[in-house]
């Protein structure tokens, strides 16, 4: 069994806020895999499901962020599941946005709900931290979070949850590396080589014109 976490702020209020990308993040991810009714439970909003082979769990606290270390111990406990069973899903603002990045323990960076769960659980569980920018200012932090995505942006967030989802069974494989190859590359797939991005056959600055003599830049 799994338990997925999406951190976030509960109410309408925070919906759409850089901070609660986590939650989307989740209900992408019940709404992809059909998963059952979501119901109360563990201090948040839980559902069921199964993703593969896997029995998941996903939750979303509504105990604020701060306080998230509580919901997720609740059901950690409940469930007798191992912190390698658990993966948290979070914004991280030393990314940019559109990009994912996977780790399994590590420091809370700054985060308020990560280091809630530190503290209640220990730091030893997944955790995809999904860029949503910086600011450029450390002071301006806390109300940047708070923002909610602009409507380009929020296209892009709903196109990385749900590839994000789609390729979690190699995640669930601890195939941490090739989860984040797979995200990525079906994001920002590479150039097809000798193209630029209009289609036309890039020009081979290599080369060398056969009118400049070696050591002469071509320069009256």
């Amino acid at each position: 069994m799994r338990l997925i976490v999406g951190l976030g702020n509960p109410g309408p209020r925070y919906a759409d806020n850089r901070h609660n990308i986590g939650f989307l993040a989740v209900d992408e991810i019940v709404r992809r895999y059909s998963f059952g009714p979501i119901k109360t439970k563990f201090h948040g909003a839980i559902a069921e499901g199964n993703i593969g082979t896997e029995r998941v769990i996903c939750l979303c606290p509504t105990t604020f962020m701060n306080d998230s270390g509580r919901s997720v111990q609740a059901a950690l406990q409940f469930y007798k599941l191992e912190l390698s069973d658990i993966i948290v899903i979070h914004d991280e603002i030393d990314l940019p946005l559109g990009k994912v990045k996977v780790k399994r323990g590590g420091g809370a960076g700054g985060h308020n709900g990560l280091r809630s769960i530190d503290a209640h659980i220990g730091p030893d569980y997944w955790r995809i931290r999904l860029g949503v920018g910086h600011p450029g200012v450390k002071a301006a932090v806390k109300n940047f979070v708070l923002m909610d995505f602009g409507k380009e942006e929020r296209k892009l967030v709903d196109e990385i949850n749900a590839v994000c989802a789609e390729h979690l069974p190699l995640l669930f494989a601890t195939d941490e590396n090739k989860f984040m190859n797979k995200v990525n590359v079906t994001l920002f797939p590479p150039e097809p080589r000798g193209e630029n991005k209009t289609g036309e056959k890039k020009r081979d600055t290599a080369k060398v014109d056969p009118r400049v003599k070696p050591g002469d830049d071509g320069t009256k």
